[in-house]
């Protein structure tokens, strides 16, 4: 199987095994019951899969239900006739981002910014300060819905990595890596402060969570970066590409079809 169908089928094992995941028609969705970020609430086509009209009105509803934007986010390649269906039924596609993946003999040191304390978080209080700084990393404003915080605790719980970088005793950054499927495991929620960017730690921490994840027997992680900057520090540190994801979502107040 190529690599690129590897991280869709660590994806969608993850979503089905995700609590709160829902299935309709051709479509796994994960959803996230105490977290609204478009991010965290997306359906991922079965392999091959050709919707019908009335599967993906069920799809939109579904969302719609759930106070949700219906969106989607998986690799075109894996199921060719869902991005035309799609279209047809009014979606827009987001982006289509790049996925980056890095083996063991790949990953590279990159240079230590001085002070920097990365560690598992292991209190409450460590697991709200991660929490935040992905929060507001991620746009987001005032507190966080608690989402965040429950996913770095269910990845360090169930054999993942989390992460929280301070800088002279101030939260700084973090991050994780999710529960290992088949020895892979995703780099998400990587997030540092505004005003300790540009420093390196990015890079660091970025390379501590894959390390950290190798160690624990992991073969292949991967990751989705936001934006071209970004994707030129995970290739400091070793990450290739390896394919492209489909972010593709309807406009709530659009109708389907």
């Amino acid at each position: 199987m190529p690599m690129d169908f590897d991280v869709q089928t660590h994806a969608r094992t993850l979503a089905l095994r995700s609590p709160d995941h829902y299935r309709v028609g051709p479509f796994t969705v994960r959803h996230n019951v105490n977290w609204s970020l478009k991010y965290a609430n997306y359906a991922i086509p079965d392999q091959d899969a050709e919707p019908t009209p009335g599967e993906l009105d069920a799809l939109v509803a579904a969302f719609r239900e759930r106070d949700r934007m219906p969106r989607l986010e998986y690799l075109p390649a894996w199921a060719p006739e869902v991005e035309p269906a799609l279209l047809a039924a009014g979606f827009t596609a987001e982006n289509r981002a790049p996925i980056l993946a890095c083996a063991p003999g790949d990953l590279l040191p990159p240079k230590p910014v001085d002070a920097l304390v990365t560690a598992e978080p292991a209190t409450d209080a460590e697991f709200d300060a991660a929490a935040l700084v992905q929060h507001l990393g991620y746009g987001g404003t005032g507190e966080p819905e608690g989402g965040e915080a429950r996913w770095l605790r269910e990845a360090a719980a169930g054999g993942g990595v989390a992460a929280l970088a301070t800088l002279d005793g101030v939260p700084a950054g973090a991050g994780g890596c999710s529960v290992p499927v088949d020895g892979l495991s995703e780099l998400v929620g990587l997030a540092v402060a505004a005003e300790f960017r540009r420093r390196g730690i990015g890079a660091d921490l970025s390379a501590r969570l894959t390390a950290t994840a190798f160690e624990q027997g992991c073969r292949v992680v991967w990751l989705e970066p936001g934006d071209a900057e970004v994707e030129r520090i995970y290739a400091s540190i070793g990450y290739r590409r390896i394919g492209e994801k489909l972010n593709i979502s309807l406009d709530p107040e659009r109708p389907a079809g």
